[in-house]
């Protein structure tokens, strides 16, 4: 990610109509305002009441956002170099100079990493070798590379100026008879010889006469046409540099080629892999670096031990919640920048100070529409529709013991932009399809599904609103067990189920968990064992969830 990436505006998991609607509403109240980059997101599925909202006011599903963790794409260097693994040992070191990199990813012709090549292993290659003189002068290379490398004026280039071939630079800078018996006394062959010399003819015409692979005048030096005529004659190489001769030669060993410098055991990490994970390897290790690889071994990016350091660019705002345990997962590894909620506030710290709205209302859309009427904005058509469905649907139509005089007051001001009064969308909302027939028993059971931690005992509470509870008495045995693994799987002490009938304004609990807790409900037990008669309580927040946290507190006193 950069520095531009979106700042995603996402409700709990097990999302309901006011934490969708309200994901929405914000970011467009973001956009509204003229601050881009604000993108509505979920981090869980709909279902056919949100469904059914978002039909009717012809917009898309907020993008779906599974997990937040940083990964290693969103810190490591993207903009990449490389070099081929038929470069030249120059063409390495100017990369290096050129790019910074303590480290150089080394290519193959199909564009796959095979290797790489660090600064240290380069200039530990060009060490002088005393005890060994004759490798000083050794390069494997080629002659057009050496060309390159010198940025010569190529005057003739013999047969196979491409193949690459195992050759002794030698500096013709003493008397010719003293310099040709050293060389025989090393056993230098001709044709693997390239003499750097400056404008010594007797050395040029003698080199030539032996048949030299190469032939380099150096200093610029301009030769004689009789010179050039000899060269072509006898096949051999003739190239002008304009160093000096040490330089000439010098450079002339730097054309070597890297091949056999790759280091081919290089430390690798996929980009999808948590930092979180990276962290723990990258400390055990020697390696200056990782190189990040995508399909089929594919260079990626770079990763450092100071890219670990850098802050991660994911950025969120929370609306219809304020726990950690309801968030996006990773939301507690990435930079919250806002929270707009109508919830208790849970314990949560962050880093550096964040724009916090909670206020006693019945829904999250009441606040964001607050905010589009407080800052003079009106919001079309669509858009109210939108914020008008995640208000009634929260507040059952402003019979929810949570609904406020507040939310009435923005309900008749959203209604006043809409294409539809609210009496008639509460119809759609609440004929939009019955969640337990829709639904399998384990999808049910979570159904705007949250965890809570009170007196350290873990517990869920999910909700699903019916016309009615005979969809409920039919599944009533196979909901009982979905919900009970739940449980299990979660690690709760115990899980509840609210299934609250919206023409009666009564609600049933299920309850699946510690006996011992179940047995301290006071509600009047129906027909099956852990289904309670809740009547007149239809507010997870308001009504349910005191309710049980008083009951925990009961039973640590």
């Amino acid at each position: 990610m950069s520095a531009s990436s979106p700042i995603y505006v996402v409700g709990h998991k097990n999302p309901d109509a006011d934490s969708i609607c309200s994901a929405l509403a914000y970011a467009a109240f973001k956009e509204a305002r003229g601050e881009s980059g604000y993108l509505a997101a979920r981090c869980g599925n709909t279902n056919a009441r949100i469904d059914a909202i978002l039909s009717r006011f012809h917009t898309p599903l907020p993008l779906y956002l599974s997990d937040v963790r940083p990964r290693v794409e969103d810190v490591m260097v993207a903009d990449v170099h490389s070099v081929a693994e038929t470069a030249s040992c120059a063409e390495a070191l100017e990369f290096i100079d050129r790019h910074g990199h303590r480290l150089v990813p080394v290519l193959n012709a199909e564009q796959k990493l095979i290797g790489t090549v660090t600064a240290p292993q380069l200039a530990h290659a060009f060490l002088p070798q005393i005890a060994e003189p004759k490798k000083m002068r050794l390069v494997t290379t080629d002659l057009n590379s050496i060309a390159r490398t010198l940025n010569a004026e190529v005057i003739f280039l013999g047969a196979e100026p491409d193949r690459v071939e195992e050759l002794y630079v030698r500096i013709g800078a003493m008397d010719i008879g003293t310099f040709w018996r050293m060389s025989l006394e090393e056993g230098i062959p001709a044709d693997r010889s390239i003499i750097v010399v400056g404008d010594r003819s007797d050395v040029q015409l003698k080199a030539i006469d032996l048949g030299v692979r190469a032939l380099v005048i150096s200093g610029g030096r301009k030769v004689h046409v009789s010179i050039v005529s000899a060269a072509q004659a006898r096949g051999v190489s003739l190239i002008i540099s304009s160093f000096d001769t040490a330089t000439t030669a010098w450079l002339i060993r730097t054309a070597g080629r890297l091949a056999p410098l790759i280091d081919r055991k290089f430390a690798s990490v996929s980009a999808d892999a948590r930092l979180s994970d990276i962290r723990k390897k990258i400390g055990s290790t020697s390696a200056p670096a990782f190189l990040v690889l995508g399909e089929n071994g594919r260079l990626r990016g770079i990763l450092t031990k100071t890219d670990m350091l850098k802050p991660v660019p994911t950025r969120l705002v929370l609306v219809d919640h304020n726990e950690l345990t309801q968030a996006v997962t990773g939301a507690d590894e990435v930079t919250i920048t806002e929270i707009i909620d109508h919830h208790r506030l849970a314990p949560m710290a962050t880093p550096q100070p964040i724009l916090f709205i909670n206020e006693p209302v019945g829904s999250t859309c009441t606040i964001v529409a607050d905010l589009f009427r407080r800052h003079g904005l009106q919001p079309g058509a669509d858009l109210a529709g939108l914020m008008m469905s995640g208000l009634i649907s929260d507040t059952l139509h402003l019979q929810s013991p949570t609904s406020s005089a507040k939310d009435a007051e923005v309900l008749a001001w959203l209604e006043t932009h809409a294409d539809i009064k609210a009496k008639a969308l509460a119809e759609l909302i609440f004929s939009s399809g019955s969640v337990i027939l829709a639904h399998p028993a384990a999808t049910i059971v979570r159904s705007d599904f949250k965890i809570y931690q009170e007196e350290e005992v873990p517990f869920s509470v999910s909700q699903v609103e019916e016309l009615g509870f005979d969809n409920f008495w039919i599944h009533a045995e196979e909901i009982a067990t979905a919900l009970d693994d739940l449980r299990k799987i979660e690690r709760l002490a115990f899980a509840a189920l609210l299934v609250t009938d919206i023409n009666t304004q009564n609600s049933l609990l299920l309850v699946k968990g510690d006996p011992e807790f179940i047995r301290r409900i006071s509600y009047a037990l129906v027909e099956q064992d852990e289904i309670f008669d809740l009547p007149g309580v239809v507010s997870r927040k308001k009504q349910l969830i005191p309710y049980l946290t008083s009951l925990l507190r009961e039973m640590r006193g």
